[in-house]
């Protein structure tokens, strides 16, 4: 049997249970995983309180969990890459990776380094996606200056980082608490909130490049339009942001196994680092669930496996 994060009915965490259920059978081109670690997104909260159903609707009993990485124990037909006993890391196939077993498509698999921790290894591919597509998309180059807000959580410390490892002069908004962990990862930190703009141009010397949102607020967003010239240059991942108002492009990530593999070189080579603000047992899940609503997480949550 093995244990898996269900909710049956939209809500806050209390709407968690853990169950135990058959683990799944992979299909052609799956392999099954024994999950080690799995990270925590605000897109699981998303899904779970029904902020999502317009596009993604629960399909009840649903299961949450988009990152992972485990030992492969099951391999379905089609699959040569990947054998059983091989540690893995990577998406989930679908939401399900918050549970002792899951799917993934081999094909978007890559091997764990043996010096990755798991829940480093478990909390890197869908912020560490998302952050490169992104950075990607809004040609952030060597020699640029961006603006990421939101940079000291999951997506925006993996974005300072890709960045300054492209070369680019980073300034990250984050409250004052971060500004050390902001400065250890080569951005220059401001503060969010009133005046946002003038402290951000203060910083830059004049003029910025392009921006990158994971907040959504009205004052980061604000800045952004007024500071950077070339409006196609600013994006948001944001779920609450309002692009239509500041004419602004609404990002979504993309994901390969080529991607990650380069994300995965970048941390072996220290240039990148997955922050684990805390982890949690399965049986956690509303507590975990509950500090992922509350924001200000430094880094990730990471759901941990014996």
């Amino acid at each position: 049997m093995s244990s898996a994060i269900v909710f049956t009915e939209y809500g806050g965490p209390e709407v968690l249970h853990l169950v135990e259920a058959e683990p799944p059978t992979p299909a052609e081109g799956q392999v099954r995983i024994r999950v080690r670690a799995a990270g925590l997104q605000p897109a699981d909260s998303l899904l779970r309180s029904g902020r999502f159903r317009a596009f993604m609707p629960a399909r009840f009993p649903q299961r949450l969990g988009n990152e992972l990485a485990g030992v492969v124990d099951a391999v379905g037909p089609g699959v040569a890459e990947f054998q059983i006993g091989q540690e893995v890391l990577g998406p989930a196939a679908a939401p399900g990776a918050h549970a002792d077993h899951a799917l993934a498509d081999a094909a978007q698999l890559v091997t764990k380094p043996a010096g990755l921790a798991w829940s480093e290894a478990g909390a890197l591919s869908a912020s560490g996606q998302t952050a490169a597509t992104c950075l990607h998309d809004l040609g952030v180059a060597e020699g640029d200056t961006v603006l990421i807000h939101g940079a000291a959580g999951g997506v925006g410390s993996m974005a300072v980082q890709i960045a300054v490892a492209r070369g680019a002069h980073v300034v990250g908004t984050a409250s004052e608490r971060n500004h050390q962990f902001l400065r250890d990862l080569g951005a220059v930190p401001v503060l969010y909130g009133a005046g946002l703009a003038e402290r951000v141009r203060e910083v830059a010397g004049g003029s910025v490049d392009a921006a990158f949102d994971t907040a959504g607020t009205d004052d980061a967003l604000a800045a952004s339009v007024e500071l950077v010239a070339d409006r196609s240059r600013i994006g948001t991942v944001a779920a609450g942001a309002d692009v239509e108002r500041y004419g602004i492009r609404r990002m979504s990530t993309r994901r390969s196994a080529g991607q990650l593999r380069e994300l995965v070189e970048l941390a072996e080579a220290g240039k990148l680092r997955v922050f684990v603000q805390r982890t949690f047992g399965l049986a956690q899940a509303h507590e975990a669930y509950k500090e992922l609503d509350g924001g200000h997480v430094r880094g990730k949550l990471v759901f941990l496996m014996s």
